[in-house]
């Protein structure tokens, strides 16, 4: 049994991360979500970018462990269920335990190596669902990775390439399907949108006025 993954610190990307610090320093004042643990969901549309912020900001928070949603789904169920989540990890951190469960091999279509995710300070959930209505009372901070379906699709069929064209051609409906019952964006806490090399954070407010609203984009958030 493995620990979750943390990035190493050879990763590359290109931008400041000036919101990857601004999200950390938010995320270590916030209160535990689940027993111990402050759960970050970043939720988006494959293709999004959504590893590769979780990544970024994993290193800001001092190498929390990030889960990939991916690795609690299957080709029965490729958008990992809700309650797959709940009972693999936010019912063992509740209890103040380490999580533990088997990597999905998506190539050989069973389970495969097991990992255990401790009840760190934080932990980061990524993938599409991380933000869904079932997991959002488990959140401490939820962010939308702010890229439109048709961008992140095209993305992510060149990142795959040619060989994995049937599979976007059967995720795609699914995915359409699942946004549209489970609409994150309306929901979460901040939206990180691509500016330049990097994102512009923006945050949810409350005023009282006119109700939730989103802050125009920080400064220097790139």
């Amino acid at each position: 049994m493995e620990d979750a993954r943390v990035p190493g610190p050879d990763h590359r990307e290109s931008g400041s991360g000036a919101w990857a610090r601004w999200c950390a320093e938010r995320v270590s004042g916030l209160p535990p979500s689940v027993g111990p643990v402050r759960l970050v969901g970043i939720d988006g549309y494959a293709g999004s970018g959504k590893s590769t912020a979780a990544d970024r900001l994993a290193r800001e928070l001092a190498g929390a462990p990030v889960v990939r949603l991916d690795d609690l789904a299957d080709h029965q169920a490729p958008i990992a269920p809700p309650g797959r989540v709940l009972r693999t990890l936010v019912e063992p951190w509740s209890r103040g335990v380490g999580a533990r469960f088997g990597l999905y091999d998506w190539e050989r279509r069973r389970i495969g190596r097991g990992v255990r995710v401790p009840p760190a300070p934080v932990v980061i959930l990524e993938g599409v669902g991380a933000a869904r209505r079932a997991l959002r009372p488990h959140l401490a901070w939820s962010v939308w990775m702010d890229v439109p379906a048709r961008t992140a699709q095209a993305r992510g069929r060149r990142r795959d390439g040619p060989e994995q064209a049937d599979f976007w051609d059967r995720w795609v409906p699914l995915e359409r399907e699942h946004f549209a019952n489970e609409p994150s964006w309306v929901h979460v806490d901040c939206l990180l949108v691509p500016w330049r090399a990097g994102y512009h954070a923006r945050v949810r407010t409350y005023p009282e006025s006119d109700g939730s609203r989103w802050e125009a984009p920080l400064r220097g958030s790139s």
